[in-house]
């Protein structure tokens, strides 16, 4: 199996998880908060050098207020390399 780390697919999802942060108008220093996490830990995810792992996208997915399956489905759509 190929390194998923600055694959396509996560690529596109650090996007959209930047994406969805604007949308709901927060910051990443306030993401972190909500986590109990340090700004440059969101800002790792954001550029693609962090990979998360299941349950963090999904806490993830509930504190910026967005519906991870609609982000896993374009995730999946996304050819693998």
């Amino acid at each position: 199996m190929a390194k998923t780390l600055h694959s396509k697919r996560h690529r596109r999802l650090a996007e959209l998880l930047t994406e969805r942060r604007k949308q709901a108008g927060l910051t990443q220093a306030a993401v972190a908060r909500a986590l109990g996490r340090h700004q440059p830990f969101i800002a790792n995810i954001e550029n693609g050098d962090r990979r998360l792992d299941v349950v963090e996208f999904l806490v993830l997915a509930e504190i910026i207020g967005f519906d991870p399956y609609e982000v896993m489905r374009e995730i999946a759509s996304i050819k693998p390399e």
